[in-house]
């Protein structure tokens, strides 16, 4: 078949972000919304947490909706900035043994930051 046959439809299908990037793109943006309120019940909690003592902060966040409403946060910070950075990253790293090299890089210190801080919780929230 000729290639002036072809509709622009046709000739885009199946390659590059016209494939798959509206995923990237849609849980970036829910990620964003969900920091929203999130950011703003984590300020409170921080405030709340500077005329605590140790055992007093550790009760505030152990309260079951406090813990749950922190995994949120950091699950969806971590999820964020690992979506962010990928863009970054691929935006401005042409190299690309450097680039995967970084993509995994990102994604390992992300998922290990996040299993970090959602362990740290539930010890806090079950009084280990």
């Amino acid at each position: 078949m000729s290639k002036h046959l072809r509709t622009p439809l046709k000739t885009v299908r199946g390659l590059g972000s016209a494939r798959g990037g509206t995923h990237h793109f849609t849980m970036q943006r829910i990620t964003a919304v969900a920091l929203v309120p999130l950011s703003l019940w984590f300020v409170w909690i921080a405030l709340s947490l500077v005329h605590l003592d140790y055992a007093g902060a550790r009760m505030l966040i152990a309260h079951p909706v406090h813990a749950v409403l922190m995994v949120a946060f950091v699950i969806s910070v971590f999820w964020h900035a690992q979506l962010g950075l990928q863009v970054v990253i691929e935006d401005y790293v042409h190299a690309p043994g450097l680039e995967i090299a970084f993509q995994l890089a990102v994604k390992f210190l992300c998922v290990l930051g996040a299993v970090a801080c959602v362990l740290a919780i539930a010890r806090i929230a079950l009084g280990s």
